[in-house]
């Protein structure tokens, strides 16, 4: 197979493209850069075409030879959406219609793209299926829900064979700490390690259904290979529910060290809880194994350990 994974050099694409090319795979990766990271190709076969998905030219160019895309390119976080709505809808919504625009013309057997859980926002409901109503609560949750969408309706009109994932709360290696809007797995893992106060927002009560980026990855792969299809999004986690205190805790036993918890204003725009139902990738996906949090810990940690 020939895959393009936009966002290639970045936590979750570099991942999906290392596994790739240990499966035999041909990868092209088209990333700008911004936010992903030369680094984690390194040693990687690889052809790179750094541009941004909002660049047609350069999406074209990227797509010469294809037969699957993994739409993985994204401006993340909903404090960075709410610092700047209208960089992320350009990134996020418009960079998904341009690449989908030039698969069609391209003529791209199929095409995979990574949504998120946000999309759910104020729905309580627990766990959140895929027909459940959505009301984002960040600009951040509605650029991935028209996107997604997007991705669906080019099934529809135009017969392009995809597949929406909602994502939830992937974690694992190469996942950085160091900047504004890092995710809370590794910068809980990076003030752990230096000996600093974990800082929770709120009552650390609420909840999250983490999902180990290799259990992704195998999936994101599996749906390109196969050519998987479906009318509708599909939740990519295994509706588990760790709230952040719990995190800690199970980041003390992965890392052999007690943490200070130091609590802090909870952050506008989060959800309380989010879990997935995993019905739908279970059916499409059946041989899939969830990896345990208190595993994927600790291959994250022994990474982080070794590597940084």
């Amino acid at each position: 197979m020939r895959l393009l994974i936009t966002g290639g050099a970045g936590f979750i694409g570099s991942t999906l493209a290392t596994l790739a090319v240990e499966d035999g795979h041909d990868v092209t990766v088209l990333d700008d850069l911004s936010t992903g990271h030369r680094d984690n190709l390194r040693d990687l076969t690889v052809r790179l075409v750094e541009g941004s998905v909002v660049d047609r030219a350069a999406v074209d160019d990227s797509m010469t030879d294809i037969d699957s895309v993994v739409h993985l390119a994204a401006l993340g976080s909903v404090p960075r959406s709410i610092a700047d709505p209208v960089a992320t809808h350009v990134a996020n919504a418009t960079g998904t219609l341009t690449v989908l625009e030039a698969a069609r013309a391209a003529g791209i057997r199929h095409l995979a793209y990574s949504s998120s859980s946000s999309v759910y926002g104020l729905n309580p409901a627990l766990p959140k299926h895929e027909r459940e109503w959505v009301r984002p609560l960040s600009p951040y949750a509605v650029t991935k829900l028209a996107s997604e969408q997007y991705v669906l309706a080019y099934q529809q009109s135009f017969g392009l064979s995809t597949l929406a994932f909602r994502l939830f709360n992937v974690y694992g290696p190469r996942q950085r700490p160091g900047h504004a809007y890092a995710a809370v797995v590794p910068v809980f893992l990076d003030r752990l390690l230096r000996g600093e106060p974990l800082r929770v927002n709120g009552d650390g009560l609420h909840s999250r259904d983490f999902t180990y980026v290799g259990t992704v990855c195998r999936v994101l792969l599996d749906a390109a290979r196969r050519r998987v299809t479906h009318p509708e999004p599909v939740n990519l986690a295994f509706g588990t529910s760790t709230t952040l205190l719990e995190l800690v805790a199970s980041l003390e036993r992965a890392a052999g060290i007690v943490a200070t918890v130091e609590h802090v204003d909870p952050r506008p725009g989060d959800v309380l809880h989010s879990q997935a139902d995993d019905a739908s990738l279970l059916r499409l996906f059946p041989g899939i194994r969830a990896t345990p949090l208190d595993e994927g810990l600790a291959e994250t940690v022994a990474y982080v350990k070794e590597h940084l």
